[in-house]
């Protein structure tokens, strides 16, 4: 009796299987972009706050700690957020600390822009030209945007006066490093390009000069000319024989005769030099000494040093106020007396007509 064969074996069914892999692919591929979507969105509608506010981000700060101090000012609405927009928005870059003005209603995607890109708010520091070491000092000590202990005061002559623009935070001395830099650089370039046959033959003899320039006139102008006039009287040689070496002189000397200095009286009223100051052998005073100062008598302005490396073609030798707040030159004595007795002549004028004021 013949055996009947077996049935062949079924085919596998894998369809369904494979089609409940595809459906839960699809299904995670959708919640990636819907969640994707969603945190787009989330972190790019308006943010809480409803004003303007500054916040100040500490140097090494981490996210988390950045994200929940933001939350706790109410600027976000969750620091978990924060720290995945960091990761996400900030290609890879760390916040940067600084202080940072955070607009009203400002999306927790451009926070996280702002902070990784360093906008932060920068604060001015201004420092006029011609202003002395031990009032540079002052501001620094007095500015409640740096931080840190007061450095030791650099040589007079050594900063470069200008308006610093800097971050809430930086140290004094980073910003006094700042300053001497600025001053170096400079210093250098100007010296470079200095005029031919000069009679200063270092680059601190022409700072040394150039803070004179900087103390005789407050018209820029004037700076190249009055410039002249000492060059010209070094080369003759002449004693220089200006005025704000006697002030340096005696405010050195005698600290309680001056007010950021200025000469004044016992009353703190400005005052003119005195004769016994004029005849005052402080090392300073040019009327006393020949050639320069011992040291600058003040920190140059960049304008200043220009003028001084590169002054005007002229063979004046001396010069005087002219009532308008600049000065007139001249090239003889003769001629510098005429000047003289006019500038007195406007003084007696002046003085005449506030003793008639009421």
């Amino acid at each position: 009796m013949a055996r009947r064969s077996a049935p062949p074996p079924r085919p596998r069914r894998s369809g369904g299987l494979l089609s409940i892999l595809f459906s839960l692919a699809f299904m995670a591929a959708a919640a990636a972009v819907l969640g994707a979507l969603w945190f787009v969105v989330d972190t790019s509608r308006p943010g809480p706050s409803t004003e303007p506010a500054a916040f100040m981000v500490e140097r090494g700060a981490s996210a988390a700690a950045i994200g929940q101090a933001l939350e706790e000012q109410h600027l976000i609405r969750s620091a978990l957020m924060f720290r995945l927009a960091s990761r996400a928005y900030a290609d890879g870059r760390g916040l940067q600390a600084g202080e940072y003005q955070i607009p009203a209603g400002a999306p927790l995607r451009e926070i996280v822009r702002m902070m990784a890109d360093g906008e932060a708010l920068m604060h001015a520091i201004t420092f006029p030209e011609g202003i002395t070491i031990a009032a540079a000092m002052r501001i620094i000590e007095q500015s409640d945007v740096l931080t840190g202990d007061m450095p030791e005061a650099p040589p007079e002559g050594s900063i470069l006066p200008d308006t610093y623009h800097i971050q809430r935070g930086m140290t004094r001395a980073a910003l006094l490093q700042l300053m001497r830099e600025a001053h170096d650089r400079a210093v250098a370039e100007i010296w470079a390009n200095r005029a031919p046959n000069l009679p200063i033959t270092t680059p601190e003899q022409l700072v040394n000069l150039a803070s004179i320039v900087e103390r005789e006139t407050g018209v820029p102008e004037e700076r190249p000319m009055v410039a002249a006039v000492f060059i010209n009287r070094l080369r003759v040689p002449m004693r220089l024989e200006t005025d704000p070496t006697i002030i340096y002189g005696v405010c050195l000397r005698h600290p309680d005769r001056c007010n950021d200095g200025r000469l004044v009286n016992a009353q703190g009223q400005r005052r003119t030099i005195r004769a016994s100051e004029i005849a005052l052998d402080t090392g300073y005073n040019t009327y006393r000494i020949d050639g320069l100062p011992p040291t600058p008598i003040s920190n140059p302005g960049r304008a200043a040093l220009e003028a001084t490396a590169n002054p005007a073609q002229s063979d004046a030798l001396f010069f005087v106020a002219d009532g308008t707040g600049g000065h007139i030159f001249a090239r003889t004595l003769a001629e510098h007396n005429a000047n003289v007795a006019r500038w007195r002549e406007i003084e007696a004028q002046r003085l005449a007509q506030q003793r008639a004021a009421p």
